[in-house]
């Protein structure tokens, strides 16, 4: 027995770094307990928490610092942009129409819209123009029946653009002669807006009961 005691010794003796080792494995299971929880070892918070105080006791405020009392609201309310600007009702279009020929075709008119016609030569974007062959005028109570054409009575208008119609293809086939041809054709054309329609008041009319 004391032999072996005695090279367990020289063992430690010739390593000493692990000597604490195999004392702590030596040490009885009591020794565990008298260390402090793992708890109490936590670090501190970074920044504390403000002081909480409580329904009886009121914060204090240094009495040097400025006090901002709060503008007491109006209580007449603000009166929008809107309300101050009273809004222009927008003018009605006067409900009336007329059938015009342009070329070898007729139209029906209306003031304020636009119609596509036949090219017409010799016109610039934005010239005036005025439609002399007019067929028949509409209001709302009366209508004007020319025969042919309402006397006097004129549409004026202004050429808004000059283009080309939509592609029609035109496909000529023979069969048996080995004949095709494929042919695109764009139509010239003009758009115009018609901006009144005058003088048809001294025609003849039909008078309709309202």
């Amino acid at each position: 027995m004391a032999s072996a005691t005695l090279a367990f010794s020289s063992l430690l003796c010739k390593f000493p770094q692990k000597q604490n080792q195999f004392a702590l494995s030596l040490c009885k299971p009591n020794c565990a307990s008298s260390l402090p929880p793992p708890s109490s070892l936590s670090p501190r918070p970074l920044f504390a928490s403000p002081p909480k105080f409580s329904e009886t006791m009121a914060p204090i405020i240094d009495s040097d610092a400025p006090v901002l009392e709060s503008e007491p609201k109006s209580s007449v309310p603000e009166v929008s942009q809107l309300s101050e600007t009273t809004a222009t009702p927008a003018p009605k279009r006067e409900e009336i129409c007329a059938v015009v020929v342009v070329g070898s075709r007729q139209y029906i008119v209306f003031p304020g819209r636009w119609i596509f016609t036949q090219r017409l030569k010799g016109a610039n974007v934005n010239d005036k123009i005025i439609l002399n062959k007019v067929l028949l005028v509409g209001t709302k109570t009366s209508t004007y029946i020319g025969k042919p054409v309402v006397t006097n009575a004129a549409v004026h208008a202004v050429v808004e653009e000059q283009l080309l119609d939509k592609k029609v293809i035109v496909f000529k086939y023979k069969k048996k002669k080995n004949y095709r041809r494929n042919i695109g054709h764009r139509q010239p054309i003009t758009r115009i807006g018609i901006t009144g329609i005058t003088v048809y008041e001294d025609f003849p009319a039909v008078t309709f009961d309202s």
